[in-house]
């Protein structure tokens, strides 16, 4: 274990590595372009492969193939190039491929505010792709989180082997803090089989199988089309409904993981709720420490993972909250997701989208102000 200063997008390379991801495909852009520049640094000296793209698109489709022959892939971008990957994004939860991509986001849209953070993708992150998609998406708030949450989400999209998205944005990805190192991490131990018998959509392993790579013994089909077990394309109608069926069960083991990924921190019996994510979150918890010392009950719930939501977290909060205040640094979006499960008459957004961060006492002036009325 070592103890090191690091910046976020220095403590997210090195947890890639760490977990295993032998290739980079990258383009940069700001503000995650330092997640490449280590692993360009890095990835040759322990034999692994950093191959910079002319574009986001093809740096998402090496990752794939990548993947496809055996070595764990990654990439990083922000909020423009997120969308250019978004086709590539669908191809890889069609097709089953494990990927991980570091979303550092910024304000926009379009070119946006380049250096200045927002938290403008989280819808994105979920339905950015078209169709009925399996993703996961998760959202540290430190640097020492954004180190375990890239090592987590490259565990949890090869045991589900469905895209992952790690939402950081420009302040976790630049901002320099102590972190813990360790010499090894944790990775999934997945179930082999044996190649003669494998099919690539097999019933009843949906997850915990690991893929064979290509060149491993037996040759088997990969399309973006809808497929049978064998992964030859199909118009079959009862096929197509049991692919996207396969995906239902791969997101309903995402689900048991994001319920047990959920922070409460505050009073048990609060009346005042905050649901809160990534770096605004740390603001929040401020802002409940003042709220319970000037005798208001206050918490925050804090889903680690934001897709899939944890539901049944959120909705736990409905009967004891008078009031559950939603903020981020967007006009609105995981808003939707708390109103629809906790009831649009108790959730109040509280958005800023000038691309700063949220002021305390800016916070605690509006729950004071709803409150009191």
């Amino acid at each position: 274990m070592s103890l090191e200063l690091l910046q976020g997008n220095e403590a997210a390379a090195i947890a890639a590595i760490k977990a295993g991801v032998r290739f980079y495909g990258g383009y940069p852009i700001t503000p995650s372009s330092e997640i490449a520049e280590v692993m360009a640094r890095e990835l040759p000296k322990i034999g692994g492969i950093f191959i910079q793209f002319e574009d986001e698109i093809s740096s998402l489709a090496a990752c794939i193939g990548a993947r496809l022959g055996g070595l764990k892939s990654m990439t990083a971008t922000s909020g423009p190039g997120y969308s250019l990957m978004q086709e590539h994004v669908g191809f890889a939860a069609m097709t089953e491929i494990p990927l991980v991509i570091v979303d550092s986001m910024r304000g926009g849209p379009s070119t946006g505010a380049p250096t200045m953070p927002m938290q403008g993708d989280v819808m994105q992150a979920r339905w950015g792709t078209h169709g009925d998609h399996p993703i996961v998406a998760l959202a540290p708030s430190s640097v020492q989180e954004v180190f375990e949450t890239v090592v987590r989400g490259v565990n949890i999209s090869e045991v589900l082997r469905v895209p992952v998205i790690i939402l950081t944005d420009e302040i976790t990805s630049h901002m320099r803090e102590k972190v813990n190192i360790p010499d090894a991490v944790e990775i999934a131990e997945l179930k082999k089989v044996d190649p003669k018998d494998f099919l690539p959509y097999k019933d009843g392993e949906e997850f915990n199988v690991y893929l064979l790579p290509f060149g491993s013994g037996k040759r088997y089909h990969i399309s973006g089309l809808f497929h049978g077990p064998d992964g030859f394309p199909t118009n079959k109608g009862e096929l197509m409904k049991w692919k996207l069926d396969r995906f239902a069960v791969k997101m309903k083991e995402a689900a048991k993981i994001s319920e047990n990924s959920v922070e409460f921190y505050g009073k048990d019996d609060a009346e005042i709720y905050f649901v809160s994510y990534g770096i605004v979150a740390r603001a929040v918890r401020e802002v409940v420490d003042r709220l319970n010392g000037m005798g208001k009950s206050a918490a925050m719930l804090r889903p680690q993972i934001l897709w899939p939501a944890p539901e049944a977290s959120i909705r736990s909060i409905k009967d004891r909250a008078r009031i559950v205040v939603v903020p981020e640094m967007n006009m609105g979006q995981y808003y939707y997701v708390v109103a629809r499960l906790v009831g649009e008459e108790k959730v109040v957004p509280l958005n800023r989208y000038d691309c700063e961060l949220f002021e305390i006492d800016s916070i605690v002036d509006f729950v004071l102000g709803k409150v009191s009325t």
